[in-house]
């Protein structure tokens, strides 16, 4: 008999990412389809974390994160968005934006609440919605243009709307929600009484394209929850520390589960995490300027190979659509990747509800080295020959 909770969590696409990855290995692939990047993050970040082991900050640190982390990610916050949460009650370090994001869920949502979710959707946010016992109400992103239809998402919006999650810049489209989208999911939010959840770990990683923080529109700190993610920001997606920011007692309902799921998060990682915030704009400047140039990379060969893509606005991935090429079922087309092309990717459908709407896109991560990328273009060529 199968079990009603794991349906509604989606296995779907946990599945497909270690079917990609599996089958990558097999065939010798180059693996396109899960983000992570193939180096390593800044030196003095890494030489950070070995110098904090060597000092011996090797035993539980405070549940709620290292005082001098959650000082830097409330300077973080204050230097780049002019935002001034509190470090003692306004700052929660976690293991991990997932694990922020499970914490913010299960700590706001009850039984029979409604939460909104924009797709295709980062499949974590489906699995804890279920866990919470909360009933998703999902808004649908079209491409090519994934712009947000007005109609649709207040049709989403209900007397049992407790929270929506706002994901920008958004993985998988990469889409960055322009200021007047952000404006109309606080209008309603705020119409509905509604927390925010706003899942911002790529905020640094826009091209040319502005982020803007949905808590610094008008009336929406009080309502919302930030997450951040020191993996995303310096590569180090392995060490799995992330944070949350908002109104103190939001961040006392998410600290009162992240006790019983991690309890805390790994000590000479947050002790390096706080020295890399306080190294200034640099590193993050550089990561972003040399994921754009890869990203242009990949969207050229993805485009002589003959998909229809739009180009990302951030994030680590682009989307295609493969359906010039006779392809109507993105799925089955994925698992033969590998093998045709020696490439391997993810289709969109396994980030959404109706699989239909996204039949035939596929994600492509490009956080991976330049020369990687041009031998998966060179690979791909063969989808034309």
């Amino acid at each position: 008999m199968s079990d009603p909770l794991v349906s509604r969590m989606q296995p779907h696409a946990e599945t497909i990412f270690a079917t990609m990855s599996a089958l990558a290995l097999e065939h010798g692939a180059i693996n396109l389809g899960q983000g992570f990047p193939d180096t390593d993050g800044p030196a003095e970040v890494l030489e950070a974390a070995r110098d904090a082991i060597d000092a011996g900050h090797n035993q539980y640190p405070p549940t709620a994160g290292i005082p001098a982390l959650r000082e830097a990610i409330a300077a973080h916050q204050a230097r780049h968005h002019s935002l001034r949460p509190d470090p003692a009650d306004e700052v929660l370090v976690t293991s991990g934006a997932t694990e922020a994001i499970a914490a913010a869920v299960l700590g706001l949502v009850t039984p029979g609440d409604e939460v909104v979710v924009i797709e295709p959707s980062y499949d974590s946010y489906a699995a804890v919605i279920a866990l919470a016992g909360g009933v998703r109400r999902t808004v649908p992103l079209r491409f090519p243009d994934l712009s947000l239809d007005p109609q649709q998402l207040a049709a989403a919006f209900s007397d049992r709307t407790r929270v929506v999650v706002v994901n920008s810049p958004h993985n998988p489209t990469g889409k960055v929600f322009t200021p007047d989208e952000l404006a109309l999911v606080a209008d309603l939010a705020r119409r509905h009484d509604a927390w925010v959840l706003s899942d911002e770990v790529y905020e640094h990683l826009t091209f040319g394209v502005p982020h803007v923080p949905i808590a610094t529109l008008p009336g929406m700190w009080e309502r919302t929850l930030t997450v951040g993610s020191a993996g995303k920001f310096f590569s180090v997606t392995g060490w799995k520390v992330g944070w949350l920011t908002g109104p103190a007692p939001l961040v006392r309902a998410a600290r009162a589960v992240h006790q019983y799921l991690t309890f805390t998060t790994a000590s000479p990682l947050q002790h390096a995490v706080a020295r890399a915030l306080d190294l200034g704009p640099a590193p993050l400047d550089e990561l972003r300027d040399s994921l754009r140039d890869r990203h242009d990379l990949l969207v050229d060969g993805l485009r002589d190979a003959g998909l229809e893509v739009r180009p990302s606005q951030g994030t680590y991935f682009v989307i295609a659509d493969a359906a010039a090429l006779g392809v109507d079922d993105a799925v089955q087309w994925c698992l033969r990747l590998p093998a045709d092309a020696g490439v391997a990717a993810v289709p969109v459908s396994v980030f959404c509800d109706d699989p239909t709407a996204t039949a035939s896109l596929v994600r492509f991560a490009f956080c991976k080295q330049a020369p990687v990328l041009e031998e998966a273009c060179r690979r791909l060529a063969v989808l034309t020959a």
